[in-house]
């Protein structure tokens, strides 16, 4: 029988061996979770790709219920008519819901808010807000993945006291879904803002979990 000295001699003799196995196994081990993560990525991106393909092969006209990422009280219907190029969102959140339209056809979007019983206008720049094929797919997306996201912020300025009343010319310029969203209210034009560090004067409006309107009173 081999005395503990000699076992601890071959022991000892042994531990490159074992150092080399230890560090192939964790170099295996990397691999295959590099391999898995990278697999998991490629099949995040393919699901996304399908859904973008399926939703524009099927989508007319469709209808989308999407939830506010920070509120669970704040629900949004989103129905995209790609015939007329137009997305119509009514929001429902008490005093502060929202109705909005967008439309490209014109390249304007209002929104009615009920808590100043006004309609707020601006241009679309493509910058900020989607187009109506993106807004639509990204929609479907939130949709179908069932999670949250975090919408885009657009921040926005009007000036109080400098409303007007839509005339036959506003309306021809901003189209006829806009104005029977703003017809008898008061109408301001928003320009875009930078982000303001206190917003509690702030109105939401928008998309829910796509695109966040922050509409704002300019100081004079």
């Amino acid at each position: 029988m081999p005395g503990k000295n000699s076992i601890g001699v071959g022991f000892v003799q042994q531990l490159p061996s074992i150092c080399t196995w230890f560090k192939k196994a964790r170099i295996f081990i990397r691999t295959q979770l590099s391999d898995f993560k990278r697999s998991q990525c490629l099949q995040k991106a393919a699901v996304l790709v399908l859904l973008g393909v399926f939703w524009t092969q099927t989508s007319a006209l469709d209808t989308f219920v999407l939830q506010d990422p920070d509120d669970d009280y704040v629900t949004g219907t989103m129905t995209v008519h790609n015939e007329h190029q137009i997305a119509e969102v009514h929001v429902r959140s008490g005093l502060y819901s929202s109705d909005s339209i967008f439309d490209y056809s014109h390249g304007y979007v209002a929104t009615r808010l009920l808590s100043r019983r006004a309609c707020f206008i601006m241009k679309i720049n493509r910058k900020y807000i989607p187009n109506l094929q993106d807004m639509g797919r990204l929609a479907f997306e939130r949709k179908t993945m069932k999670k949250m996201y975090s919408p885009n912020n657009v921040w926005v300025q009007f000036r109080p006291g400098h409303s007007m009343l839509g005339t036959t010319n506003n309306w021809l310029l901003y189209g006829k879904p806009i104005e029977q969203l703003c017809r008898g209210l008061p109408v301001y034009e928003l320009a875009e803002a930078q982000p303001l560090p206190n917003a509690d004067h702030c109105a939401n409006a928008g998309v829910p979990s796509i695109l966040n309107l922050k509409i704002c009173e300019q100081d004079d």
